[in-house]
């Protein structure tokens, strides 16, 4: 099972589950999926006991570590969709802060993100709230879109393509490189031309 063995209730133990998932983060980041919970627990300073307290195997970690990114980035952009709302700018300035934000949550650790994205949602809850965010992604570029006459015969399934195609180069490419914001506007124009 990857789900966490306990959670912490005490301030003492979640600073223990913090220490232990940015020691993971570290690890994973530099060693992919051949990191060992062995590694893990000497980088976060802690007994391999401690470590199994609260996580049974690397893949809890992995499990823990993509929820936690999920709920920042679902965060960070959810601010970064209210400024563009109240701001209204133009279509250009609107996809580069968004890729502004979405680049800048991927760009420690680049391969942990990769990790991350090959194995996090792993329970049926897990998919459900991936799914939920793409969907509320793809609803506001589609208001974007159309809000800027970039949303062609449908918007909704335009910004679907956009939402996924973004999300697919960066984990897929950007994460083995260096990323670069120019390189997903490219790819946003031409999914989504001017009307």
């Amino acid at each position: 099972m990857d789900e966490p063995r306990k959670r912490p209730r005490q301030s003492r133990s979640r600073d223990t589950v913090e220490v232990l998932l940015e020691a993971a983060a570290q690890v994973f980041n530099r060693e992919g999926l051949a990191a060992t919970t062995n590694r893990i627990a000497e980088r976060a300073g802690v007994s391999i006991g401690s470590l199994y307290q609260y996580f049974p195997n690397k893949h809890a970690l992995i499990h823990a570590l993509a929820e936690r990114h999920v709920n920042v980035a679902r965060t960070r952009i959810e601010a970064v969709f209210k400024r563009l709302r109240e701001e209204e700018p133009p279509f250009e300035e609107t996809m580069r802060a968004l890729l502004d934000a979405v680049v800048a949550l991927h760009q420690d650790r680049p391969g942990l993100h990769r990790l991350m994205h090959r194995l996090g949602p792993r329970t049926a809850g897990d998919i459900a709230a991936m799914e939920s965010f793409e969907d509320d992604m793809s609803s506001e570029v589609a208001w974007h879109l159309a809000r800027c006459g970039r949303d062609g015969d449908d918007a909704e399934s335009t910004a679907r393509t956009v939402v996924h195609a973004v999300d697919t180069h960066l984990h897929r490419v950007m994460t083995g490189q260096e990323m670069d914001v120019d390189q997903l506007m490219t790819l946003v124009d031409r999914l989504a031309p001017p009307s």
